[in-house]
């Protein structure tokens, strides 16, 4: 296949976009693969939508090929089934009535619409089974940006596997994991498979797929040592230890009028501010009041406290704060208050300064066991510097791209919705469920930021929209121009995907454009291609430059 640039509907820009930020946002833009409708929403233009497609089609041969079966669901769904599973009121899903008043939403993602698909399987024999789908997915996001890497609208893969018990769905799970891992670098892209939050999809345990990159939401944590990787949320850091001033027998009460920050009570006390403790009053969705203790150099993780409570949460406001403590924000603590106390795990041993539940004082030597009584759970945000907790080794951070997550669901969905099996005793049981998205938009986005240079970007061949680009500098010379349509429908001969430059534009025009579309291999034919009969070949990731016989040139693509 031959396509002729002129015909192309390929705009490409020689500036940045004003509001753009991430590199992958800036490039794509420039090269006429993709524009802005509104915030968050993205055309692909034909340029861009063939890398897309490339990316999808790699996924769908590794879904198939691990027994995914490939359907298609309706964008919109019921309200009904997402009241079932209790996720009707999340924020960031977009709702509306029809002509009749009836209730739906835009599915963000299909758990329920596939789970209700399920139910009409009714026996062991049925499973274990795997479905997927690509679609596109609406998302009320409050703050989109960064082009492709935080949108309002996208297409999704999401797979979903059914199984009869633990066992199946471990095995589920690692065929996924498995085909992620090739979906990855068949794209020509790192990614690190780490431990994750779970969210609002639920479930017992979950891996994302954080990709490396100059711009992105995500903090991949890794260890020096290579034994330990994480997203940020979870990332289990091992914090410094404390200088603790000199035990007391019990708690002492000291006056700190004005001092209402970590750092100004260190100051006030001449203390390490890790020898202090931070409260983080908390309303749960049950109404109830929970006192979240972290050490005062932390800041709080909110997804590990939402995972240790069990379900979202809000801050307490001051009324409710000066209700349950009896005093201001900044002089609260443990010592004394009636309520749940959830306190990290760095809080666990030694002697602290708390709030004293009274505006402007304080307790020195507080300690837990002796003065309070908490739950621990690891609620602290890790941060640079923090030791391995597998080796003790140095954490480093990097800002990193959610390519694609994995979850075993159980029967978070399957039980609200009554999907469910007869067994070969002929007892009725849940099944149990996993989930799997990867974001196709988020992989393009990611080859961009992991693959470019200052000319613009170098596409991995697996998903270039093009082979091979054919430069034709025939200015006021069309047999130059005959030349290079003989080149390129020489490599297209073969199967290759061919872009010939056939504009009437100068050389370098021409080589800056190709340089930004980043296709793998460029052919550039001249005036001088006329008399020795050979072309320039270049390979754009490494800038190499040939110059070959026209008649070998496709031998020459061939055993790159």
């Amino acid at each position: 296949m031959v396509r002729r640039q002129t015909e192309l509907f390929l705009p490409t820009l020689r500036d940045d976009p004003a509001d753009a930020d991430a590199t992958s946002h800036k490039l794509l833009v420039r090269a006429g693969m993709i524009r802005q409708v509104s915030a968050g929403l993205w055309s692909y233009l034909p340029a861009g939508w063939r890398v897309h497609e490339k990316v999808v089609q790699i996924i769908r041969e590794e879904m198939d090929a691990i027994g995914g079966q490939e359907m298609s669901m309706p964008v919109i769904a019921p309200a009904e089934l997402w009241e079932k599973t209790g996720r009707y009121s999340v924020p960031e899903l977009f709702r509306f009535s029809d002509r009749a008043g009836r209730p739906f939403v835009l599915s963000m993602t299909h758990e329920e619409t596939v789970t209700f698909h399920f139910s009409e399987l009714g026996s062991y024999r049925d499973l274990p089974k795997t479905l997927y789908h690509f679609q596109t997915k609406g998302r009320d996001e409050p703050r989109p940006r960064g082009g492709l890497l935080r949108v309002r609208e996208f297409v999704m893969k999401d797979a979903y596997s059914f199984d009869r018990d633990e066992a199946g769905l471990d095995v589920s799970f690692q065929k996924h994991a498995g085909a992620y891992e090739r979906i990855f670098e068949r794209c020509g892209i790192e990614a690190v498979a780490v431990q994750a939050e779970s969210g609002m999809m639920g479930g017992s345990e979950s891996i994302d797929y954080l990709a490396p990159s100059g711009s992105g939401e995500n903090t991949l944590v890794t260890c020096e040592s290579g034994d330990y990787a994480a997203d940020l949320e979870v990332a289990r850091g091992v914090p410094r230890a404390p200088t603790f001033p000199a035990s007391l027998e019990s708690p002492v009460e000291v006056a700190t009028p004005g001092v209402t920050t970590i750092d100004a009570l260190a100051e006030f006390l001449g203390i390490d501010p890790a020898a202090t403790s931070k409260a983080m009053p908390v309303m749960a969705d049950d109404g109830r009041l929970i006192l979240g203790l972290i050490r005062g150099d932390d800041r709080l993780e909110e997804a590990k406290l939402a995972a240790a409570l069990g379900g979202a949460f809000r801050p307490a406001t001051e009324d409710e704060i000066r209700a349950a403590f009896g005093a201001d924000p900044g002089s609260l603590g443990p010592v004394g208050f009636k309520g749940e106390i959830v306190a990290d795990e760095a809080l666990r041993s030694g002697q602290f300064v708390v709030g004293a539940n009274r505006t402007g004082w304080h307790l020195q030597g507080v300690e837990h066991g002796r003065d309070f009584s908490a739950r621990f759970a690891d609620i602290r945000q890790s941060i640079d510097g923090d030791g391995c907790p597998n080796c003790g080794g140095r954490l480093t951070f990097q800002t990193a791209i959610e390519v694609g997550h994995i979850f075993k669901l159980g029967t978070r969905y399957s039980e609200p919705l009554k999907a469910t099996f007869l067994d070969d005793d002929g007892v009725e049981q849940t099944v149990l469920m996993g989930c799997y998205g990867i974001g196709p938009g988020r992989i393009m986005a990611t080859a961009v930021e992991q693959r470019h240079d200052e000319h613009g970007i170098s596409w991995p061949r697996s998903i270039a929209p093009y082979d091979a680009h054919v430069l034709s500098l025939h200015g006021t010379a069309p047999e130059v121009l005959v030349a290079a349509v003989e080149v390129a429908e020489l490599l297209a001969s073969t199967g290759l995907e061919v872009l010939l430059d056939d504009r009437a534009q100068r050389p370098g025009e021409k080589f800056a454009d190709a340089d930004l579309l980043g296709v793998p291999i460029r052919v550039t034919v001249g005036k001088k291609t006329l008399d020795d009969g050979a072309v320039d070949v270049r390979i754009r990731a490494t800038g190499a430059d040939d110059r070959v016989p026209r008649e070998t040139v496709l031998t020459w693509i061939e055993e790159l």
